[in-house]
């Protein structure tokens, strides 16, 4: 429930992309391709995904991250200066001692950065991380913010050394750092981590210095995240290190830093915290629609990483979110691990517990019923934007903004999109404008919802289900609209009398031609009005062609 699992091959990655001749003499060996849920930062790596699935089939206990804090003046320190705060303002860092790397633990070591990076970090611009060998610098370390000219360092995998601005240049043709560059290059100064000697560990969130990068041979590392969101910076943290320490000689052991802000605080990284929550097994149970056991419950949560036990009589479970699991915030989080951890496909489906079943809106029932009907009399729907600009509801139609009562986007972002539509015509106006090119008649309808100002409303404003049609030709067809109009009410079963039916009346339209517009009024209330649009209106919209219009609230019928 948590991971989709997908196998394939070498050969038929490149066979599905290139072809199967090209694919000829490619491997042929099993690989999985697994989609980890984007919360889940704990399983980017193969090490925790293998820990995970190791606790889940109860294989291995889960291992508890250790801080170490060493004996004073012996461990590493962090001094950020003031000059940072406009920049990138927050660091943490610390020290995995002792570790062994492999060719297959270094990959996954960078693998697991760039992942981070692209994932929480969003693409370095809340956090970027830096990777060092402790051996070749010396503390304690100063995060700062120069000038670009007197940034100069070489940059990692370079053959000679270059000012921050050179660099900037270097990496503008970049594949891969080019992306990064805008974070920064517009910045008076940029940042900067140096060690004790002035050796340039870093520029963030750019590139490291060449002189302390990493290699198989390492045995120290100091690792350092720098960036614009405190929270998200010590989750990234914990996560490297929790992931990696497995490698250390005294496992799950991290060192840590002390970390010196400009205003004199001190705080030791990495934070490792540990935190407690209480859920009652009855929720779980009851969110869920199953009924395990506390005991069973608890089971299956630590399964999923989150030591569990029962305390009190049963009445609740007590639950260790460990570093790793910053996803977990909420009480609903531990009851969807429990899900997880029980699995979906084994939760009974049942039917809810309601008195009612449910119905469609009487009001969209009638809305789709009507849709047929149009389509069934020659009409073709359009679906239009319920946003438009004040020109199409108001000046293009011969009206003033204020007498619309139109709902205002406070900061459009474009001139199309500043109004709710009051009404559907200028809408299907446009789209006629748009399909000139198309054999004629036209005939277009739309049934939708239009917004208007109503104080009585809680939120200010109501929406009204209107319908609207239109016909365009070289002859204006009001007719035809007419005739749509009998064959709506005929539908609605509204017969054409004063009394309990419906009737038209002439009146006088600021889009309609004078002497051509019609206001139609059913079971004694006004509803729409039809008729033939004004010259100035069908030009306006760019039109050449006479054009009739027919447009009714339905919300009377419902």
């Amino acid at each position: 429930s948590l991971l989709t699992l997908q196998s394939t091959s070498e050969k038929d990655i490149i066979s599905k992309e290139k072809g199967e001749g090209k694919a000829a003499g490619a491997s042929e060996t099993v690989l999985y391709k697994i989609d980890v849920p984007a919360n889940r930062y704990d399983l980017l790596c193969l090490e925790g995904l293998v820990r995970g699935l190791q606790v889940f089939k109860e294989r291995i206990n889960l291992p508890r991250y250790e801080k170490i804090i060493p004996a004073k003046g012996e461990g590493q320190k962090l001094i950020i200066t003031e000059e940072t705060v406009k920049i990138r303002p927050y660091a943490v860092a610390a020290v995995l001692r002792n570790i062994t790397f492999t060719k297959e633990r270094y990959d996954s070591f960078i693998d697991l950065q760039e992942k981070l990076h692209q994932n929480i970090c969003r693409r370095r611009a809340l956090v970027a991380i830096g990777t060092h060998d402790l051996d070749t610098i010396s503390g304690p370390f100063t995060f700062t913010a120069k000038v670009p000219s007197e940034i100069k360092f070489k940059p990692l995998n370079q053959s000679q050394e270059y000012t921050a601005s050179q660099i900037m240049d270097l990496y503008r043709t970049d594949s891969h750092l080019r992306h990064y560059l805008h974070l920064i290059e517009n910045k008076p100064r940029y940042p900067v981590i140096f060690d004790s000697s002035g050796v340039v560990l870093s520029m963030p969130p750019i590139i490291n210095g060449d002189h302390s990068k990493i290699s198989l041979k390492t045995r120290n590392v100091f690792i350092e995240c720098t960036g614009t969101d405190m929270t998200k910076a010590k989750i990234v943290l914990d996560i490297i290190v929790a992931m990696f320490s497995e490698y250390c000689e005294k496992q799950f052991t991290v060192e840590a830093v002390e970390v010196i802000y400009p205003n004199g605080k001190t705080h030791i990284y990495p934070e490792l915290a540990y935190r407690k929550e209480k859920v009652k097994p009855e929720l779980i149970n009851k969110k869920l629609g199953i009924s395990e056991t506390p005991s069973s419950l608890a089971k299956l949560l630590t399964r999923m990483c989150l030591s569990s036990h029962i305390t009190g009589n049963g009445n609740n479970i007590e639950i260790e979110i460990p570093p790793t699991r910053a996803d977990v915030i909420h009480a609903c989080d531990i009851v969807e691990d429990a899900a997880i951890a029980y699995g979906y496909n084994n939760i009974q489906m049942v039917i809810p517990k309601t008195y009612t079943i449910a119905n469609q809106l009487p009001l969209n029932k009638l809305t789709e019923l009507l849709r047929l009907d149009l389509a069934a009399a020659g009409f073709t729907e359009a679906l239009t934007f319920a946003l438009c600009s004040t020109e199409d509801i108001a000046d293009k139609l011969g009206m003033d903004i204020s007498a619309t009562n139109a709902v205002h986007i406070a900061n459009p972002k474009t001139a199309e999109f500043q109004v709710a539509r009051t009404t559907l015509l200028p809408g299907l106006l446009k789209t006629i404008a748009a399909n000139r090119k198309m054999p004629l008649p036209l005939k277009l309808f739309e049934i939708s919802d239009v917004v208007v100002k109503d104080l009585t409303k809680d939120v200010g404003a109501r929406n009204y289900r209107h319908l609207c049609a239109i016909y365009y030709n070289k002859s204006p067809g009001f007719e035809i609209i007419h005739g749509l109009l009998d064959r709506v009410m005929q539908l609605l079963e509204v017969p054409p009398n004063e009394e309990n039916g419906y009737t038209i009346k002439a009146t006088e339209g600021s889009a309609f031609f004078p002497g051509r517009c019609a206001e139609i009024f059913a079971r004694g209330q006004s509803v729409g009005k039809l008729g033939v649009l004004h010259p100035d209106v069908i030009t306006k919209f760019e039109l050449t062609m006479p054009c009739s219009a027919l447009e009714i609230n339905i919300e009377p019928f419902v």
